[in-house]
């Protein structure tokens, strides 16, 4: 038989859900259209402007190198995850679309290379809202 306080602590332990608050729900929509955006407006200036910096610097990059900008397709799995990974970028992926920059074709290995920075900045902005929002609901300080 199983020892009554054993189960009342068990229950008390349990994490308690976090309160929905204003902050919680615009610093992830903040942080996803502009990178680093997230950060700034809860006054982490530093870290804000070091993500801004690195991701921006890293689209940018991958676009001059001509790398190719995925579009939301059915088709191939490297195709969907590659277009998850670039739509990560939020504001800087919709501008890329709408203005059809990164559709030139891999031709060459600097292309490719381009393709991956383009990638790997949509998914550094993902760490980056999910960080935000963290510090939004107070569970990192």
């Amino acid at each position: 038989m199983a020892n009554p306080t054993a189960i009342k602590s068990k229950a008390v332990d349990a994490p308690k859900p976090q309160p929905v608050t204003a902050m919680s729900v615009v610093v992830p929509a903040i942080a996803w259209l502009i990178p680093g955006a997230g950060h700034l407006i809860q006054k982490r200036w530093i870290r804000g402007l070091l993500l801004m910096t690195s991701i921006v610097c890293m689209f940018v990059l991958g676009l001059a190198m001509q790398g190719r900008v995925y579009k939301p397709n059915g088709g191939d799995i490297l195709d969907i995850l590659g277009f998850v990974g670039d739509v990560g970028a939020g504001g800087l992926y919709i501008l890329t679309r709408a203005m059809n920059w990164g559709q030139g074709a891999i031709a060459h290995a600097t292309a490719d290379y381009g393709t991956k920075f383009l990638i790997v900045a949509g998914l550094l902005n993902f760490i980056s809202v999910a960080d935000a929002y963290h510090i939004a609901i107070g569970k990192k300080p």
